[in-house]
């Protein structure tokens, strides 16, 4: 609970006096923190204050990354979205109408969703209207920023800054997500400005703002353990086979382990009780493999074992380089 109220003081006795209400009181039940009024909250009115403004809604270099469907579905997807438009206070949000009925329901506009009464819903449906597009991109923005906020620790009274939804982005995975734009303001880099009448000699070439956030950000897989998992109880419980392409994608880019040149696939282990019809090995057991390394593998596993060594040997060292490094953690 916050609060903006207006001080009586009486210089004569060293007293400030607030008159904050029964409805505030609680607020004084310990001590209370003290600040002068910032130029923001110059139009609020005296007494309890809203949650905190978000001031990153406005920022028009962030637009991409809100509508972006990655970063939606890593907040919970657009269902996520509905349910929190509905739990909010307020009611339609189409204030164009002369009748609204009682019932709200959430209408899925591009790129998110609106908070409109049944009239309206039946009657803005298959609308396409600027101002729809607007009231849903600003109910995403709210959104994704009050999820940020929740994830991170943060209460209400809590305005989020740069840094910290970038944290976030990097924590659920999405920021490859991040437009030019936000990843230059993140990094405070000065906006790439080009004349339309511009000297060739004048030209500094330099890493776009995305691929420096790129290469910093550390890409670790985090392997979740869960010892009391369903399965776990089951007498013949179904195999369920783990996936996940980041991993993959990242163990081609590695050296074959067979012959050192540039990988080209992620192979998964066959032999020693993985591979065969329809039980392909975990994305966990993959080893990096140039072409024709992988092809005289299947061709010939005991040939390739032979002169490489043991897929289990090579596949250990290769997570064993994986953990170290970070990747797995």
């Amino acid at each position: 609970m916050r609060a903006l109220l207006t001080p009586v003081v009486v210089r004569e006795l060293g007293l400030v006096m607030l008159r904050p209400g029964a409805d505030l009181l609680p607020l004084f039940s310990g001590r209370v923190l003290i600040d002068r009024e910032p130029e923001y909250m110059t139009e609020i009115p005296s007494g309890e204050l809203p949650p905190a403004r978000q001031r990153l809604q406005d920022d028009e270099s962030l637009t991409l990354f809100f509508a972006d469907e990655r970063v939606i579905h890593a907040a919970g997807g657009l269902s996520g979205l509905d349910s929190w438009l509905l739990g909010q206070a307020g009611g339609c949000q189409w204030a164009h109408s002369d009748y609204h009925h009682a019932e709200l329901v959430a209408c899925r506009h591009a790129p998110g969703s609106l908070r409109l009464c049944w009239h309206c819903d039946n009657t803005l449906r298959h609308q396409h209207l600027p101002r729809l597009e607007q009231l849903a991109q600003q109910n995403v923005t709210t959104w994704l920023l009050d999820v940020a906020r929740s994830d991170l620790g943060f209460d209400e009274s809590h305005g989020m800054t740069l840094p910290e939804l970038c944290w976030w982005a990097a924590r659920k995975g999405v920021i490859e997500a991040m437009p030019e734009g936000m990843a230059r303001k993140a990094l405070r880099m000065p906006a790439s400005v080009v004349h339309s009448v511009t000297r060739e000699s004048n030209i500094v070439p330099e890493l776009p703002a995305t691929s420096i956030v790129h290469e910093k950000v550390k890409k670790v897989l985090a392997l979740k353990v869960d010892p009391d998992s369903p399965e776990s109880f089951m007498l013949r419980p179904k195999r369920r086979r783990w996936e996940c392409k980041k991993y993959t994608d990242w163990v081609k880019a590695q050296p074959c382990s067979g012959c050192g040149s540039p990988a080209d696939d992620p192979h998964h282990l066959i032999g020693h009780g993985q591979g065969g019809m329809g039980t392909k090995a975990h994305d966990l057991f993959v080893l990096p493999l140039c072409r024709v390394c992988h092809d005289e593998l299947h061709a010939d596993m005991a040939g390739f074992e032979r002169k490489h060594g043991s897929q289990l040997e090579l596949l250990f060292r290769f997570i064993d380089r994986a953990m170290a490094i970070g990747v797995l953690a």
